[in-house]
């Protein structure tokens, strides 16, 4: 009735008063509670802020992203990993297979391991690969494998151990960190299902590894379509667009994935 309505909007007035009459009290208390905290970047830190800004603003950054089917590696680690330790003392990682398969398609799309020089095109001989290394204080450094182009899978797989041990230990040599002409970064160890990387100068192109994700995909087969498990991954090429156009860099990445899905052949 009346009287019924008349007493509740009476009794939300006061509450809603009440409530208005507290709340400067209450906003102070929780201010007091909350002070930030003020931290100077330290060295590297400044050094990555300047090298990141710089790329940007140097580079015109272009992205593609592919899917490539890593089954066959999946397999090939299985199946080898206790042997190759074995054999090498060295554990048995998709990085190397991954390096094998960038440095064979960069040979086949050579202004990939270009730099620009104001107007000039560099056209590097060697292949140094540049493999990102995430540090114990959650920094990031760059080790370069030089003259990648003339090492064996094993040789690949041994200096990039050598050069990520001695990264997170911080014994690296200036020489280790100098010179790289592509690099790979990998997010996909800490579970990323794709990155989009920023170019590590001069370089003009940097390849992004996600993560290995078991999916359902559709596959022909001589009785027609039908879906199968396979282990995918998302690949990213970020890439300079004063000297790569999104043709080359798409070809660039279309062949590394039938590298990396015809590897056991």
């Amino acid at each position: 009735n009346k009287s019924d309505i008349l007493k509740y909007i009476a009794d939300r007035e006061q509450s809603t008063a009440a409530n208005e009459t507290q709340a400067p009290e209450s906003t102070q208390s929780a201010s007091s509670r909350m002070v930030d905290k003020v931290e100077p970047m330290n060295r590297m830190r400044k050094k990555i802020a300047e090298h990141m800004t710089q790329s940007v603003k140097t580079s015109p950054h272009v992205y593609t992203t592919v899917e490539a089917d890593v089954t066959n590696l999946v397999e090939i680690r299985k199946r080898y990993k206790d042997s190759f330790k074995e054999r090498s003392d060295e554990n048995l990682t998709y990085t190397p297979m991954l390096l094998e398969a960038c440095i064979h398609a960069i040979q086949e799309f050579p202004m990939m391991n270009s730099s620009l020089d104001g107007e000039n095109i560099i056209h590097h001989k060697n292949i140094n690969m540049g493999v990102a290394v995430a540090l114990p204080d959650d920094n990031l450094i760059v080790p370069v494998i030089h003259c990648s182009e003339e090492k064996n899978f094993l040789g690949l797989a041994r200096s990039t151990a050598n050069l990520s041990s001695r990264a997170r230990e911080n014994k690296l040599n200036p020489d280790d960190v100098f010179g790289s002409t592509f690099t790979i970064t990998n997010p996909g160890v800490f579970g990323g299902l794709f990155g989009m990387g920023i170019i590590n100068q001069p370089n003009v192109g940097i390849l992004a590894v996600g993560s290995f994700q078991k999916r359902p995909v559709v596959r022909e087969t001589e009785y027609g379509d039908t879906i199968v498990v396979r282990h995918m991954v998302y690949l990213t090429l970020s890439y300079d667009h004063r000297i790569i156009d999104g043709a080359y860099g798409t070809k660039f990445l279309s062949r590394l994935v039938e590298l990396i899905e015809s590897y056991d052949e």
